[in-house]
């Protein structure tokens, strides 16, 4: 199948084996099993293929082929890559597209539980992130905005709301209040090809700390049709006041993202 990945693994303990690059392949792709090891081969295989999912070798639309083809080229038996590729369909980075074969879908976003830009964290990963400005406008401050932004109830705030998409893809609808005069002029055009923070920056405001509660529920039918889920699918929820390293909040967001894309990740440490 022209285009595709070429996973050929040769018979060996252990084997190792970098295929030669497909004109269309961005990267060379490499896999290992380990005959000798106790773990067991498609857990090997598995791993390696979400490895390569989530740094981007293999890039969303990318054809695996199917079984008996798979199993073929990495001289592994059948049930051993259907096994594999089962565990990879069950968290939502392959699915089975029946007269193509298997298909990367897409690998689920792991941001670290700290102060930084979904747009920044995601153009990191190689995700190529992109906006839909939603909606954009001064209103006036409801009692839960005017108390997070410490403004008068009434007052002023722009309300800013996103669709963030990876791969054309939506992962998170995002929600911003801002004080009306913390970034001067109309900057929806901006907020089409970066991330909020980024612009923060670039105004001269140092983003110092935030408070932030993290949750979870069901989707409502609007918002599945938004993000491309259905109506009551699990999404994860994130709200957070910003504050500059004067004390001063410069941010209040209600942000909502795909349970089945997006994980938050933290360290735990024992406490002495």
């Amino acid at each position: 199948m022209s285009g595709q990945p070429d996973l050929r693994l040769p018979v060996g303990r252990p084997a190792h084996y970098a295929p030669p690059v497909a004109k269309n392949d961005p990267v060379d792709l490499e896999f290992s099993v380990d005959r000798a090891s106790p773990v067991p081969l498609y857990f090997q295989l598995a791993q390696q293929l979400e490895a390569a999912i989530e740094r981007g070798r293999l890039s969303p639309g990318s054809l695996l082929g199917n079984e008996i083809e798979l199993a073929g080229r990495l001289g592994l038996s059948r049930p051993t890559v259907r096994q594999a590729i089962q565990s990879l369909v069950d968290k939502g980075l392959l699915v089975r597209r029946r007269g193509i074969g298997t298909q990367v879908v897409h690998s689920q976003v792991r941001r670290p539980l700290e102060l930084s830009s979904l747009y920044d964290d995601l153009e990191a990963a190689g995700q190529r992130p992109a906006t839909q400005v939603l909606h954009y406008e001064t209103e006036a401050a409801g009692p839960e905005v005017a108390a997070a932004l410490a403004v008068p109830e009434g007052g002023d705030v722009r309300r800013v709301e996103r669709l963030r998409l990876t791969h054309g893809e939506p992962m998170a609808y995002l929600c911003n209040h801002l004080p009306s005069d913390l970034l001067p002029g109309d900057t929806r055009a901006e907020l089409e090809s970066t991330g909020l923070y980024r612009l923060m920056r670039g105004a001269g405001i140092t983003l110092h700390s935030a408070r932030q509660s993290v949750g979870a529920r069901v989707a409502t039918a609007e918002e599945a049709k938004l993000l491309g889920e259905e109506a009551g699918a699990p999404l994860l929820t994130m709200e957070r006041t910003t504050f500059d390293d004067t004390g001063r909040p410069v941010e209040y967001a209600s942000h909502l993202y795909r349970a089945s894309r997006y994980a938050f990740e933290f360290q735990l440490l024992v406490r002495s």
